[in-house]
């Protein structure tokens, strides 16, 4: 609903969700670098198409550590068969039932917060058009987040 002086912030009734999409992120800590990608589903494929794109983009001889959560798409045998080749990815893994905050997760948030909250999607598509200006951005101006 509009905002106007005085009027708090609502929603109608009626609203719709016009469906879902999988943000997979990617966050560099020290410089603030993020890929991000967009999937239709949220399995262990999506995850080692995401992997391989952030393997496009690590310059030779980085180590790269990654902070999963514990959702079973990293149990499959083709994942790990990929993660065995290349001994410089680490994985670790968020305790079961722990709530960790991390910079990528307020990297979501900000991006919740400014392309997203009070936006009209009534399509998947039109969702993913505002999600990726802010991976875009942060790809072309890294700089170190501090959110």
């Amino acid at each position: 609903m509009p905002m106007m002086p005085g009027v708090p912030e609502r929603r109608t009734h009626s609203y719709v969700r016009h469906g879902t999409t999988s943000l997979f992120a990617a966050l560099y800590v020290a410089s603030g670098f993020v890929i991000g990608k967009c999937y239709e589903r949220h399995r262990a494929a999506e995850l080692l198409d995401f992997l391989k794109e952030i393997d496009a983009h690590v310059p030779e001889g980085l180590e790269v550590h990654t902070v999963m959560d514990n959702y079973a798409a990293h149990k499959d045998a083709q994942l790990k068969a990929w993660l065995a080749r290349r001994p410089h990815y680490h994985i670790h893994f968020t305790p079961t039932s722990a709530s960790w905050i991390k910079q990528v997760e307020r990297w979501f948030a900000e991006l919740t917060r400014k392309r997203l909250r009070r936006g009209i999607h009534t399509s998947v598509r039109q969702l993913e058009a505002d999600i990726a200006p802010s991976s875009t951005d942060t790809t072309k101006t890294p700089k170190p987040f501090n959110g």
